[in-house]
């Protein structure tokens, strides 16, 4: 979800999530995806001193516990995961508008067997060129675990659609939009080609987070 308007200062986005050239893959970035608590557990300790009832004869250290523990035990609400800045993506950001940048490093993170990503480059048709495509190759784009991945990263683009302003996604001849597949993608076999709303070209100073 981009907050402040682009070319501002402290432009912040937020991120929790066409055809074939070769593009140079990234060899600076470390993209992680660790797992954040979902909440935090609190028990208070048991006190130092016994109570009254401890001293009635036959109470025993087991029963003591199976009094205290439970009206000691309490949960918080779950704590969501603070944001984090992105790593650069494997697109060259070059020439890439704001909302592509997100998705390149969006995906660069929570699909780590992704290697390759192709942005700007020149094309008959104006998505590359202005910086609101991005081709994410897909490693054995035939086999069944490449479909699958393919099929991934096309569910999450767009279960995101509204936070990385997806236009359109294209994968396996089927061209997708928020609103669902929409008939034929021509072609697409190799890589999953995604379409932004650009958003602007960055500023120099944005920050985008997960």
């Amino acid at each position: 979800m981009l907050l402040a308007a682009v070319g501002t200062p402290a432009a912040v986005l937020f991120a929790v999530g066409a055809d074939v050239h070769p593009f140079a893959a990234r060899d600076h970035a470390t993209p992680t995806d660790e797992a954040s608590p979902c909440c935090v557990q609190l028990v208070a300790a048991a006190p130092f001193g016994v109570p009254p009832s401890a001293a009635v004869e036959g109470s025993s250290a087991t029963s003591l516990v199976a009094q205290i523990l439970p009206a000691s035990r309490w949960r918080t609400a779950a704590v969501p995961a603070l944001p984090r800045p992105l790593p650069v993506g494997l697109a060259p950001e070059r020439g890439l508008q704001v909302r592509t940048i997100l998705v390149s490093r969006s995906i660069s993170v929570v699909f780590p067997e992704i290697r390759q990503i192709g942005g700007v480059r020149p094309d008959a048709l104006r998505w590359h060129p202005e910086g609101l495509a991005l081709d994410v190759m897909i490693p054995n784009p035939g086999s069944a675990e490449g479909i699958a991945l393919g099929n991934q990263i096309v569910n999450y683009v767009m279960k995101n659609a509204d936070r990385f302003g997806i236009q359109d996604a294209i994968w396996r001849g089927t061209y997708y939009t928020p609103n669902g597949p929409q008939g034929s993608g021509n072609g697409h076999f190799d890589h999953v080609h995604i379409t932004t709303t650009g958003g602007g070209y960055p500023a120099g100073d944005e920050v985008y987070l997960r």
